[in-house]
């Protein structure tokens, strides 16, 4: 059975039922879970039913599209409702959350770039990235001014629940985080949500998400994901309990996004991407520009998959009188009156919004010509501002690169093969797949691409943060010079490809940026270790002096300092006087970590934006 045959479970449901559950049972949970996930279901209208063995079943009701309470699962054993199997049920299925559409970050502005040399001391104890992640404590309020709003104790109550939640999962890692773990996760995030802090209860779903595909042996998993998503969800913890005014309003985050009036819009049609979300969503987003160069967004993301978005992208936008598909209209324009525009970029269709098909502009064409005139540089700058893995977005395409590119050629990397091309200028960039699902167009399209070195393209592709230039590869110019391809819908043929014995000018050394080689890995591989088997795992790796040692040559003492800082942590365990071990520090621990972890995000992110600066000014 795969998860994504059973309806969302709301996550007070799942946690309520673990509780529930006696000793015996919880210690039962998690093969209950693995047993049931081998049963056949099947669904009729809003109900799914698992077949626990021949004459029981049980069965979960969504009505709305989701679980919403504990007595929509029933089972028909003779030890329910106290039974095992809803609750392996409800673990089972994915945890409800809001779609990306409606699903809320933060708007407030990113903080400029850290220092790669140094960014806290490396001694006296854990060092904190400024920057998005943890903050100083504010300096405090004139004497004269009404004092900052802090987090009620209510608040601050539910952000120390998440963190002991978190820790607690970085404590056990992947192996040991089940069911249980996994509960305490969701009761956590339902109760910051009830608290208002709708951004680290996401947070805290994402983990629970990751968790499952981890221990599920999901292949689309990737253990830097949950890095990041643990990261963030320690780093919000606690940030509410230290955090005040503008700062405090950020780090709660917001349920829906406001939209605000934006007048009379005309708008010219860019690409279509597809949206395919690990929580089973799916669906489009069409991107249009304005005349003044701001980019929009109109989608349609819901419950559904892959299937769901190649369906969506051929019907009509939600979006006034307009009967124009999503795939016309990124190769369209639209007239629109009254519009309404969230934070990030996206158009409101609300009653008042009048919107009428118009023209559309060739990307070789004013206003859209104006996106592939800034430099490279400067708009990785930008777009490193709106991708930080800990960052507030800042919408609008923020994260988008408009770049003219010559085709050299497929490049074989340590995880698979990507396209290298030449940008404007002489400067090198890996282009790669937005997603592998084999029903989308995206890797047939790049293989393609990768057969025709020399083919000269406008691309628009979405930054990968990396040491060296990257992008994943959205759409470009058609290889015949009429039209655009959007890259994940439409499909290439090998007639539209350009001569394969066209000459093609040989690739120059690649320019990495001053920190392409620096050993940032030693501390990064160390914080991915402690994700899968847990603090103890990474406590039995013993003596990391000379990591330590090759860190400082570097010119990276701080790295140094909290990798030691790190190591010696997971391995201290102190005893009372009469010799028993006590409780491991988790609190201890996971403070060190979360450093550590910002820490490399921050200088990584640092060393990405020196590989998109020119030879001469990069080279340093």
């Amino acid at each position: 059975m795969n998860e994504d045959r059973l309806p969302p479970v709301a996550p007070e449901v799942t946690a309520t039922l673990v509780e529930n559950l006696s000793p015996r049972l919880r210690k039962r949970l998690d093969a209950a879970v693995t047993k049931l996930c081998a049963r056949p279901t099947h669904r009729e209208a809003d109900t799914v039913t698992i077949e626990i063995d021949d004459e029981t079943e049980l069965r979960l009701h969504a009505p709305s599209g989701v679980v919403a309470t504990t007595d929509a699962i029933t089972c028909g054993c003779l030890l329910a409702p106290a039974c095992v199997h809803r609750a392996a049920a409800a673990c089972a299925a994915p945890a409800a959350q809001a779609p990306p559409e409606l699903a809320d970050q933060p708007s407030a502005a990113a903080p400029e770039p850290a220092s790669v040399t140094d960014f806290a001391s490396a001694s006296g104890g854990p060092a904190f990235v400024t920057g998005p992640g943890l903050v100083p404590d504010p300096e405090p309020a004139p004497d004269s001014a009404s004092p900052p709003e802090v987090a009620s104790p209510d608040q601050r109550a539910a952000a120390e629940t998440l963190w002991a939640a978190g820790a607690a999962v970085l404590e056990a890692g992947v192996d040991g985080a089940g069911a249980v773990a996994q509960s305490a996760l969701l009761r956590a995030a339902h109760t910051a949500r009830l608290r208002q802090l709708p951004r680290a209860a996401g947070a805290a779903l994402s983990v629970v998400t990751l968790l499952r595909a981890a221990r599920a042996g999901d292949p689309s998993y990737r253990t830097a994901d949950l890095v990041t998503a643990l990261a963030e969800l320690l780093g919000t913890a606690h940030r509410v309990r230290t955090a005040s005014g503008p700062e405090l309003a950020a780090v709660r985050g917001r349920a829906r996004r406001p939209y605000s009036p934006d007048g009379s819009l005309r708008l010219y049609g860019l690409f279509t991407e597809p949206v395919v979300t690990d929580s089973g969503h799916g669906g489009v987003r069409t991107w249009v520009a304005g005349s003044d160069g701001r980019l929009f967004t109109v989608g349609d993301v819901a419950p559904g998959g892959v299937g769901r978005a190649l369906g969506v992208a051929d019907r009509a936008v939600r979006l006034g009188d307009s009967a124009l598909t999503h795939r016309e209209l990124g190769r369209a324009g639209l007239a629109v009156s009254g519009a309404t525009v969230s934070p990030d970029g996206r158009l409101g269709a609300g009653k008042g919004v009048k919107a009428v098909t118009a023209g559309g502009a060739a990307w070789t064409e004013p206003p859209l010509a104006a996106l592939w005139e800034t430099p490279p540089s400067e708009q990785a700058t930008r777009a490193l501002r709106s991708v930080s893995r800990y960052a507030d977005p800042d919408g609008g395409g923020g994260d988008l690169l408009f770049l003219d590119v010559e085709i050299l050629g497929a490049l074989r990397e340590s995880g698979g093969a990507c396209l290298l091309a030449r940008c404007e200028g002489g400067g090198l960039v890996r282009l790669t797949v937005a997603d592998d699902d084999p029903a989308l167009a995206h890797r047939d399209n790049m293989m393609l691409l990768a057969a025709a070195p020399g083919a000269r393209l406008r691309i628009i592709g979405r930054l990968v943060p990396a040491p060296h230039p990257r992008l994943t590869l959205l759409a470009c110019s058609h290889p015949s010079g009429t039209g655009t391809i959007d890259l994940g819908l439409d499909r290439l043929r090998r007639a539209d490809l350009p001569d394969p014995n066209a000459p093609v000018h040989p690739a120059p050394p690649e320019h990495g940026g001053s920190g392409a080689n620096a050993p940032l890995y030693l501390l990064e591989r160390r914080v991915e270790q402690t994700v899968p088997a847990g603090r103890a795992a990474l406590g039995m790796l013993g003596d990391v002096t000379a990591e330590t040692l090759r860190i400082r040559r570097a010119g990276l003492p701080t790295a140094a300092g909290l990798l030691t800082a790190l190591c010696a942590s997971a391995a201290r365990r102190d005893r009372d006087l009469f010799g028993r071990l006590l409780p491991a520090d988790t609190d201890g621990f996971a403070i060190h970590w979360l450093a550590a972890a910002r820490y490399t995000a921050a200088v990584a992110e640092a060393l990405c934006s020196a590989a998109w600066q020119p030879a001469q000014e990069g080279v340093r």
